[in-house]
């Protein structure tokens, strides 16, 4: 299997590759901070030595590097024997709290560029090369956010929302084509984007409690597919 992850170097992402990787799957993946990603895949390699693992930087916030990143994974794949891209994760997100009525100039364009537009482009970049394969399975990483509002969560929330409704449209469009979409909607999860909130980190879940869930999605007969995985922390929402 060839499996593209994004922002990939940490948390949920990073969680995806070891479990991908450890079950014997060609890694693909991307983030932003080119040390911490090169870190990350050195890291794999040692762990995982029989399996391709290959690392390029980009900020898929950016239109042009989302597509760019799409048309380096269709060449990195086509290396591997089986050029088809068996899973997509569109992981790369970033929080920024704040409220509509008070959230800094330009807060919404930035989450709505990191959360949904990375997804959109990379997505529509190694769409037909799927769809000619007839398989594969994309995940999206929305959040709880995607379906409740909440207290500080403003631009994110609404990005989220957006993601969730990308997916959803996504999936009813892909059924003809034998490619499954699936909506990941998580809680509160132990990575960066609590870090200095001083949360207790077994009050919320692991990122690997996430990625387990990805992985098993994906192992699947073609004709089943998990639409949404929805899970929160035993003691419910933060």
């Amino acid at each position: 299997m060839n499996v593209v992850i994004t922002g990939a170097s940490k948390g949920i992402g990073r969680s995806a590759a070891e479990i991908f990787a450890a079950n014997g799957c060609n890694i693909f993946i991307c983030s932003r901070g080119e040390a911490s990603l090169y870190k990350t895949t050195e890291e794999l390699l040692n762990k995982f030595p029989g399996v391709t693992i290959k690392a390029k930087p980009f900020d898929l916030s950016i239109k042009e590097q989302a597509k760019e990143f799409g048309k380096w994974v269709l060449e990195q794949t086509a290396k591997t024997g089986n050029g088809n891209i068996d899973v997509l994760l569109n992981n790369a997100g970033l929080f920024e709290p704040g409220s509509v009525y008070n959230e800094p100039e330009g807060t919404l364009e930035s989450q709505i560029a990191v959360n949904l537009y990375s997804a959109y482009h990379l997505t529509r970049t190694v769409l037909p090369a799927m769809m000619k394969a007839k398989k594969g399975h994309i995940f999206n990483l929305c959040s709880i956010a995607s379906t409740n509002a909440y207290k500080n969560g403003g631009a994110y929330s609404i990005s989220k929302f957006a993601i969730y409704g990308f997916s959803k449209n996504l999936r009813e469009e892909m059924k003809p084509h034998g490619i499954k979409v699936t909506h990941v909607i998580p809680g509160a999860v132990f990575t960066d984007s609590w870090a200095g909130a001083n949360i207790d980190p077994k009050r919320i879940m692991e990122a690997d409690d996430i990625a387990k869930m990805i992985f098993a999605a994906s192992q699947l007969s073609p004709q089943a597919c998990v639409e949404e995985i929805v899970i929160r922390p035993q003691l419910g929402d933060l």
